[in-house]
């Protein structure tokens, strides 16, 4: 499996995403330049990584959505490939129609770095399947605005059709507002879209990949894919 990371002006976990795929994971991953126009055809997974892409002027994942490639993602998309966005890259997904809602301002309106719990909800999906139902995941999260919001009628369709991927929740997997880390409604961390092969996350699990920082618990996201297609 090979995974292409987009790297945009302002990018600044594309070599931990690149680390993460091809040292940790074991798959093949190169750099995507924003000005690509093209994608190569072996990329089985792009991944729009976290950072500040194009300094956040006017709001997160803003001018990045109208980056030259990202034609070539929703293209990629389309075509039932798979996209991963962590983070900003989540803020530009939502941004670029890709996925549904918006992510706002934390409700601290303060930038959050710390380690956090997730709760595995969706088992089925190609960027989740090594992990158990209900597991309960440690990851870093470093956002200002990672406060998912959508109407009530995206959110119930998110629900009935099982798209969320993550919850914020405790060590214990209780979905507490205490455990909500930025006011995300319905403590969601990520989601997929309605075919199921985008997925956008806050947390980072390209920072929980090797047991050498003391946690791997972010591996399985990128395992998965693997296993999806038939290469781990």
């Amino acid at each position: 499996m090979k995974f292409g990371i987009v790297v945009f002006p302002g990018s600044n976990c594309d070599h931990d995403a690149w680390y993460a795929t091809s040292h940790s994971a074991g798959a093949q991953a190169q750099m995507l330049w924003h000005k690509d126009t093209i994608i190569p055809s072996d990329i089985d997974c792009v991944i729009l990584p976290g950072g500040f892409s194009y300094g956040d002027y006017l709001r997160c994942g803003a001018i990045a959505r109208v980056s030259p490639i990202m034609s070539a993602v929703r293209k990629h998309a389309e075509q039932g490939r798979f996209v991963l966005g962590i983070c900003n890259g989540f803020q530009i997904l939502t941004e670029s129609g890709l996925l549904p809602g918006v992510l706002l301002r934390n409700v601290s309106l303060s930038f959050i770095c710390k380690d956090i719990h997730l709760r595995t909800e969706q088992i089925l999906s190609p960027f989740t399947s090594s992990f158990d139902q209900g597991q309960i995941l440690r990851v870093p999260i470093a956002h200002g605005e990672g406060n998912y919001f959508a109407d009530e009628q995206t959110i119930h369709i998110l629900e009935q059709e099982q798209r969320i991927a993550f919850r914020y929740c405790d060590a214990n997997g209780n979905a507490t507002i205490e455990a909500n880390p930025n006011g995300s409604i319905n403590n969601i961390a990520g989601i997929l879209n309605d075919k199921g092969n985008v997925l956008g996350m806050m947390p980072h699990p390209e920072r929980c990949c090797d047991p050498l920082l003391g946690n791997s618990d972010g591996l399985g996201v990128f395992t998965s894919l693997m296993q999806t297609v038939g290469l781990y």
